[in-house]
């Protein structure tokens, strides 16, 4: 999603002893800097937080280990699959993947299959759906702007308004009208209510081509923290510095250029001196930290990118065996809890001790909601309280809970965002030394692996490379995954 007459910007090539200053240990900082130390240049991380990985750290609770969501390991980008082994080596484990919708007390295969879904749901139900799924494709909506035009068109607007509507309203906190046809785009690709048919019948085997039915993946033993804990030591070892509990405050600019990177830390205000930097926090805190500030209108573009902010309360049960997902997405009504997860399906070396169930009961809010703002013990007993509601789980079991808050999870695509990223845009593109990468810095839902993309872009084209950063996870045909595989070696080889 280039901004008109600019689809790739210039960028300051970089040279050997420049600095290089990386705002955020997240999955994309930290694959940046690692790639940078690896050629020998001068990299220093800053992160705000006491933990590296951003959303796809590793929590840890009396030596239990939890996700912040679940993190999947599976990609079709071969540059990053290469680099991940390269990071953790033989720590990865094959998962077998099992997810589920929980629907008034009945289980739904997700991603949904047709036999499945209509048997579940009753005859005339059935029928209905049929029915719905037929009128959507005779008449469907002749534009896609919206989720709600996006899943209508492909799935009909019952099954929509059974499997889609409540739940990604409660995930997102806004009506389904009011959020991009992008986002299905990104998170639901390839699928429809006729291929979900085929794949349950003999006329095809079931695809592993379209991203939402993968059957099993990676992932490293002990969470996905442990692949950015092994990075960050990486980064370390290299003669790069990680430097945590460095908020970023401001970008101190000249002549057009950042100049220096200012953070607040515990023991007072630092400066870093910077020739290129690049940045992974949230688009809305950079337009802010801008000194001079950005001109007005771009402060208030920034300003009108929105995020969900996200917790997850671990409970601990003495029981095993509670259900074979590795997470259930839970669109029964009555009960707060958007997902669970199942973290002994995930690893069995997360859970310490013998004959436990760690779970991850996760919860969509704002922050300074009521639920963001509820004491810990008032979650710990929500959440026990809901599993017991959706029959999953005996509440007497629970031992002990945790609860972590994670501000700026998701970047919300409402009906103005992309009129706001745009103006941001215009006014950081011309900028030759700052690049933004990753998630949040570019205020794109990406998974880990196509954040990582943007960084590993982002360094080879400050060798020389010309990527466009922000077609990753744009196209709805998920082109880039094949366009990568055969560009990149050529592309960075050239820029040395």
């Amino acid at each position: 999603m280039s901004p008109p007459n600019n689809p790739i910007r210039v960028v300051r090539r970089l040279l050997p002893g420049d600095r290089v200053v990386v705002v955020g240990a997240g999955p994309a900082g930290l694959t940046a800097a690692y790639l940078l130390a690896k050629e020998g240049h001068s990299v220093i991380v800053l992160e705000g937080d006491d933990m590296v990985g951003g959303i796809s750290r590793t929590a840890q609770y009396k030596d239990y280990r939890f996700d912040i969501g679940g993190h999947r390991f599976f990609t079709k980008i071969a540059p990053v699959e290469a680099l991940w082994h390269e990071i953790l080596g033989k720590e990865f484990i094959s998962v077998p993947r099992l997810s589920r919708i929980h629907y008034n007390g009945k289980y739904f295969d997700y991603p949904l299959k047709a036999a499945n879904a209509l048997s579940g749901l009753g005859l005339v139900n059935a029928g209905l759906i049929v029915l719905s799924y037929v009128r959507s494709r005779l008449w469907p909506n002749p534009v896609e702007e919206t989720f709600e035009q996006w899943v209508t068109n492909r799935f009909g607007r019952r099954l929509y308004e059974i499997f889609f509507k409540t739940y990604t309203e409660k995930v997102w906190g806004i009506p389904c009208t009011e959020i991009r046809a992008e986002w299905a785009a990104q998170r639901i690709q390839g699928l429809s209510l006729a291929k979900a048919i085929l794949s349950a019948t003999a006329l095809t085997k079931r695809s592993t081509n379209i991203k939402s039915l993968i059957n099993e993946f990676q992932y490293p033993r002990l969470g996905p923290g442990q692949m950015w804990e092994a990075c960050r030591d990486k980064v370390i070892g290299l003669g790069g510095q990680v430097l945590m509990r460095h908020g970023v405050t401001e970008l101190e600019m000249s002549e057009g250029q950042v100049a220096a990177v200012h953070t607040e830390t515990p023991d007072g205000p630092r400066r870093f001196e910077a020739d290129h930097v690049i940045s992974t926090m949230p688009v809305r805190s950079l337009v802010r930290s801008f000194r001079p500030n950005a001109p007005a209108d771009v402060a208030a573009a920034g300003e009108g990118l929105k995020y969900r902010d996200f917790l997850v309360v671990s409970l601990m049960l003495d029981q095993e065996n509670l259900f074979p997902d590795n997470w259930i997405y839970i669109h029964t009504p009555g009960v707060k809890v958007g997902r669970i997860q199942n973290f002994n399906n995930w690893s069995a070396s997360m859970v310490p001790v013998p004959g436990m169930t760690c779970l991850g009961m996760e919860y969509f809010c704002f922050k300074g909601d009521g639920l963001w703002q509820m004491a810990d013990a008032d979650l710990i007993a929500q959440a026990t309280r809901e599993l017991a509601e959706l029959g999953l789980a005996n509440p007497n079991r629970v031992r002990d809970g945790a609860v972590i808050r994670m501000p700026k999870a998701y970047p919300i695509y409402d009906s103005k965002y992309r009129q706001h990223l745009d103006r941001v845009r215009e006014f950081l593109d011309p900028i030759p030394n700052l690049h933004t990468v990753g998630r949040n810095g570019m205020h794109k839902y990406n998974n880990q692996d196509h954040s990582m993309l943007t960084a590993m872009m982002a360094v080879w084209n400050m060798l020389g490379a010309s990527h466009d950063i922000w077609a990753v996870n744009t196209d709805f045909e998920y082109h880039e995954e094949q366009k990568i595989e055969e560009q990149h070696l050529g592309s960075a080889l050239a820029a040395r």
